[in-house]
C-alpha cells in the first residue's frame, strides 16, 4: 500500500501459504521453547535469584529474536548489504522515516482507550501527592523521583517495557505479517489470525502457574482472560503495523498496554468521572483509528502494490 522513502518494489520467490503458517507456527513455539532451552537443553543449573532467571529470558528471548529475522529473510529472499541495509530492514518495518509520526500518533490514540484509567490514576495521585508510603511528606517531584529509580533498577520494568515488547513486535508482527503477505493471506484475514500465534506463545503460563501453586481451575481463568487480551492487542498490533508499515507503532502501543493493564471503565472515588472519560475515549478510538493510521501520514509515497512497504507483489 505504501512505500518508505528510498525503498522500491522488488519480487521475491513464491512462498505457499502453508509454508507461511508452518513458518510461523515454528516461530511461536521456538520464542516460548527457547526460554526453557539453560535449564533443558544446556544443562545450567537453576537460576539463584528473579534477576538471574530473567536475564537468561532476555538472552533467550533475543536470539529467538534474531533467529526469527533471518528466518524470515532467508524466505523472502531479503538481500542484506552493508552498504544499504536500509533497504532490507524496511521489510521488516525498520525505518528511521517518519518516526515522530510513527510514535506519538499511536500513541496518542492508543492512549484514548485509557481515558478512563488516567482520570482514575489521576484521583489517586492527587489524594495520595505529598506524602510516601509511610506517610511522610515528601513532594510529589521527589516521589517520581524514587518511582523512577527503583523502576530501572527492577528486572520486571525491564521485562515488560522493554524486551517483550520489542522481541515480541519483531516475531509477531515485523516477521510473520510480511512472511502471511508474501503467502497470499489478505489482510484483514492476517489482521485477525495472526494473533493467534501470538495468544498460543503465551500458553505457557499455563504451565508456570501451575508450578507456582496455582490450582489448575485458576489457573485455566487467569490464562484465558490473558489469551482474551493478547488476541484483541494482536488485532491492533497488526492492524498499526499494517497500516503504518513502521515497527515502532506497534511497539510504543505495546508497551503503553503493558504499563497501563486492563482499562478501567468504573471507579466509586470519581463519583462516574472515570466511566465518562471511558466512554469518551472510546467513542474517539473508534472513531480516528482509520484517520490516525493513515499509510499517507506514515509514508512519503503510495504506490499500487498491495505491501505498506512496497517488497512483495501479491494481488
Amino acid at each position: 500500500m505504501a512505500t518508505p522513502a528510498g525503498s522500491h518494489p522488488a519480487s521475491p520467490p513464491a512462498i505457499p501459504g502453508k509454508a507461511a503458517v508452518a513458518a510461523c507456527a515454528a516461530m511461536a513455539v521456538s520464542y516460548v521453547a527457547v526460554l526453557y532451552a539453560p535449564t533443558l537443553l544446556l544443562r545450567l543449573p537453576p537460576a539463584t535469584s528473579l534477576r538471574a532467571f530473567f536475564h537468561r529470558r532476555f538472552v533467550c528471548a533475543a536470539v529467538s529474536s534474531a533467529a526469527s529475522v533471518l528466518a524470515t529473510a532467508a524466505l523472502l529472499g531479503v538481500v542484506w548489504s552493508l552498504s544499504d541495509s536500509s533497504k532490507a530492514l524496511a521489510v521488516f518495518g525498520i525505518r528511521s522515516d517518519h518516526l515522530l509520526e510513527a510514535v506519538v500518533v499511536p500513541l496518542l490514540l492508543t492512549s484514548l482507550v485509557y481515558a478512563g484509567s488516567f482520570v482514575a490514576r489521576l484521583w489517586a495521585m492527587s489524594s495520595s501527592c505529598g506524602t510516601d508510603d509511610d506517610g511522610v511528606g515528601v513532594s510529589c517531584t521527589e516521589k517520581l523521583a524514587r518511582w523512577m529509580q527503583t523502576s530501572l533498577q527492577d528486572v520486571m520494568v525491564w521485562r515488560n517495557y522493554v524486551v517483550a515488547p520489542f522481541t515480541e513486535e519483531l516475531v509477531f508482527r515485523a516477521c510473520m505479517i510480511p512472511l502471511l503477505l508474501c503467502g497470499g493471506f489478505k489482510m484483514y484475514n492476517i489482521i485477525f489470525l495472526s494473533p493467534i500465534f501470538f495468544s498460543l506463545a503465551h500458553l505457557n503460563h499455563l504451565f508456570e502457574l501451575h508450578q507456582q501453586g496455582c490450582n489448575f481451575m485458576r489457573s485455566l481463568l487467569i490464562v484465558g482472560v490473558q489469551l482474551g487480551y493478547t488476541v484483541i492487542f494482536g488485532w491492533y498490533a497488526a492492524f498499526l503495523f499494517i497500516r503504518t508499515g513502521n515497527l515502532v507503532s506497534p511497539i510504543v502501543a505495546h508497551i503503553l498496554c503493558n504499563m497501563m493493564g486492563l482499562p478501567v471503565f468504573s471507579s466509586q472515588r470519581t463519583r462516574g468521572l472515570t466511566s465518562l472519560a471511558f466512554l469518551a475515549g472510546s467513542v474517539s478510538f473508534f472513531c480516528l483509528l482509520f484517520p490516525a493510521t493513515s499509510p499517507k501520514l506514515y509514508n512519503a509515497r503510495l504506490d499500487g502494490c498491495s505491501c505498506w512497504h512496497g517488497y512483495c507483489r501479491w494481488s
